[in-house]
C-alpha cells in the first residue's frame, strides 16, 4: 500500500501485530482498538470502514479508526493532525469522534470547518478503571439477560439511549438495528440486569472487550428508582461478573457534567485515569 507524505496508510490483517502492539502500550484507554482489531483481523470488510495508520521510521507510531466511530489511537498531536488532514480529503463519513482529549481536540480543530455543526461536543469526560474488588456490598439480583427479559430490557435501552445521546435509537428506521445489537450483547454474555420481581431496575451492558479489559456501556437505572443505590450495588455486581468472566479491569467513561454518576462510580471504587472527548453528529 503506498503512504502518504505524512506517513499515513490504510492498514491489513499483515499489520495486526504492529498494531496490537500499539494498542499495548495503553491496553485499557485502547480497549475499543484492541477488541476491533482482534474481532475483525483488521480487514476492511469487517471493519465496515477503515484503519488508518501512521509510520515513522518503517514503525507504526498512532492509528485511526474510521468507521461509525471515528478513534485515535496512540496519537500525538501531530498524528491528530495528520489524520485530519486524511479526513479531510475524503470528507465525513463517520457519526462520532471519540477518544483521549488531546487527539480529538487536535483532529476536530483540523476538521471543524469543513464538516459542518456538531450536534453536540462533550469535552474531558474522566475515562475511570478498576482494578480490585468493588468498595461497596454487590446486588445480589444482577444477573446475564436473556430472551426472555427483552419486553423489559429493549425499551430500557431504548430510554437510556435516549436519555444519553438525546435522540431514540430508533429515530429514522433504526429499531430493527437497535434490537439486533442489543440481542448481540445479550448473545454474548455482555448484558446484566437486576429485576424488583418483574420490573427492571438497573441495567448495564459490556461494549467491548480485549484479553486486558472490559469497557462498560449503557448503565441506567429507572427515574423513578433513582436515590437508592441502585447504581451503585448494580455497578458493584457488574464489576465482580466481568473481572471475574470477562477481563481484569473494566473501564468506562463519563460525562464530566454528570455529578451524580461520577459519585455514584466513585464510591464502587473506579478512579480516573485519563480525560475523553465526544463530538456527535
Amino acid at each position: 500500500m503506498l503512504s502518504t507524505r505524512h506517513g499515513v496508510r490504510p492498514l491489513g490483517a499483515a499489520d495486526l501485530g504492529a498494531f496490537l502492539e500499539l494498542t499495548g502500550r495503553d491496553p485499557v484507554v485502547n480497549v475499543f482498538a484492541d477488541y476491533r482489531a482482534r474481532t475483525t483481523n483488521l480487514e476492511p470488510r469487517w471493519l465496515g470502514g477503515e484503519m488508518w495508520g501512521r509510520y515513522a521510521d518503517g514503525q507504526l507510531v498512532a492509528a485511526c479508526h474510521v468507521g461509525a466511530n471515528l478513534v485515535p489511537i496512540g496519537a500525538s498531536p501531530d498524528d491528530a493532525r495528520a489524520f485530519a488532514e486524511r479526513a479531510l480529503a475524503r470528507g465525513r463519513t463517520v457519526s462520532t469522534i471519540v477518544g483521549p482529549h488531546e487527539p480529538v481536540q487536535e483532529f476536530w480543530n483540523g476538521v471543524a470547518d469543513s464538516w459542518g455543526r456538531p450536534r453536540e461536543l462533550r469535552w474531558q469526560q474522566p475515562h475511570l478503571e478498576m482494578t480490585g474488588p468493588p468498595e461497596v456490598e454487590p446486588d445480589p439480583r444482577v444477573r446475564r439477560t436473556t430472551r426472555q427479559d427483552m419486553p423489559e430490557l429493549y425499551p430500557a435501552c431504548v430510554a437510556m439511549y435516549t436519555e444519553e445521546v438525546g435522540v431514540s435509537p430508533e429515530q429514522g428506521g433504526g429499531a430493527e438495528l437497535y434490537r439486533a445489537r442489543v440481542t448481540q450483547l445479550m448473545n454474548r454474555g455482555w448484558s446484566f440486569a437486576a429485576f424488583e420481581g418483574d420490573r427492571l431496575v438497573f441495567k448495564a451492558e459490556v461494549a467491548c472487550a480485549s484479553p486486558y479489559a472490559a469497557q462498560i456501556q449503557g448503565v441506567w437505572v429507572p427515574p423513578d428508582h433513582r436515590g437508592q443505590g441502585l447504581a451503585e450495588s448494580g455497578m458493584a455486581a457488574v464489576v465482580e461478573l466481568v473481572r471475574t468472566e470477562v477481563a481484569p479491569v473494566v473501564s468506562l467513561y463519563v460525562n464530566e457534567w454528570n455529578e451524580p454518576a461520577r459519585r455514584a462510580y466513585h464510591r464502587v471504587g473506579f478512579r480516573e485515569t485519563a480525560r475523553f472527548s465526544t463530538v456527535m453528529f
